[in-house]
């Protein structure tokens, strides 16, 4: 722990580090932060500007201190959490709760819960506050459709559609929010305005896509998808720029604008790192060791450390579910090298 503060002390000191991309390559695991609990978990959010990593934690989300690597606070009642969600200008946040199809809503400052909110719809998955509309999509997994919420009034305002599973979504802060729809391998295009689809673009060759990443600068999208295969898609017309592979059980993705990397977090124990070079040009990097089971993945846009959570499991035999070993769930912590 006193080696990750020295080393964020010394970022601080030099103004930055990473004030231009990378120049030697390579990625270390600079800490793992241990985390009470046993349960499942699956989305993580890092605020930024605050330093703070919201966690998702069985029916907890933790609160961590990303400088000190500390849990500094926590929010509980939350019935089978998945996604949180951030309104930084009503230090409000927003957790999708999947087995009461509820979203909790909570004061960031204190962490209290405001209220709750029943969605339209059922399996409350991932989330995202939209700074254009200003408004939180919620992306209902059980159900096939997302429940529109005004962050200011907490009311629902619209119910949206798809032909598809909803994933993991990005906005591109000027009207529109991208979601994977997995089991139609394809992005699905809203117009925050009219609370519309607007348009379907498929991601083939890549099937079933979760995460999905955004440069925003070149209008770049990037999808990961389950065989093993990261779609690269033109965000301004649909048209697949460039397929690059990735490793297996790929869950999340993320997007450092600086550096220009695009990951792809790979349930089998790795972290696929993409390069652009330019809107037209990728390569694969490298494949950062992680651990099994961290599939999803968040990053620091400031101090570009990535976030992904995983524990260890017990080994099992045939088709049984490997359970998790108590007092094995971590944080790790890993960080580009210069």
């Amino acid at each position: 722990m006193k080696k990750i503060s020295i080393f964020v002390a010394a970022v601080l000191v030099a103004g930055s580090v990473y004030s231009k991309p990378a120049t030697k390559g390579g990625f270390k695991i600079v800490n793992k932060i241990q985390l009470e609990g046993d349960e499942k978990w699956d989305y993580l959010f890092s605020d930024d500007a605050a330093g703070l990593l919201y966690v998702s934690h069985g029916n907890m989300v933790q609160v961590v201190d990303e400088a000190k690597g500390e849990v500094v606070g926590k929010i509980t009642g939350v019935n089978g959490v998945h996604g949180i969600a951030i309104d930084k200008a009503l230090n409000k946040g927003f957790i999708t709760c999947g087995k009461d199809s509820s979203v909790t809503i909570f004061d960031t400052k204190s962490l209290k819960v405001i209220t709750k909110v029943t969605v339209t719809g059922k399996g409350p998955d991932a989330i995202l506050f939209d700074p254009f509309s200003k408004n939180v999509f919620v992306f209902n997994g059980k159900s096939n459709n997302a429940t529109v919420i005004n962050a200011g009034t907490n009311a629902i305002i619209a119910t949206i559609p798809f032909a598809g599973n909803p994933e993991f979504p990005q906005s591109d802060g000027k009207g529109k929010v991208f979601v994977n729809l997995e089991d139609n391998s394809s992005i699905a295009v809203i117009n925050t305005v009219t609370n519309k689809v607007e348009k379907v673009w498929p991601v083939a060759p890549g099937e079933e896509p979760t995460g999905l990443a955004l440069d925003n600068e070149t209008h770049r999208l990037f999808s990961v998808c389950k065989n093993k295969l990261m779609i690269i898609v033109d965000a301004e017309n649909g048209k697949v720029v460039t397929t690059l592979p990735t490793g297996a059980k790929t869950d999340g993705a993320a997007f450092d604008p600086l550096l220009k990397f695009a990951y792809s977090s790979n349930g089998e124990g790795t972290v696929t790192v993409v390069k652009e070079v330019n809107k037209d040009t990728f390569s694969v990097l490298e494949n950062i060791v992680t651990q099994k089971g961290a599939k999803t993945i968040t990053i620091n846009k400031n101090t570009h450390h990535i976030y992904l959570p995983t524990a260890e499991f017990e080994t099992v035999s045939g088709s049984e579910k490997p359970k998790l070993l108590p007092g094995s769930f971590i944080i790790l912590d890993i960080v580009p090298q210069q």
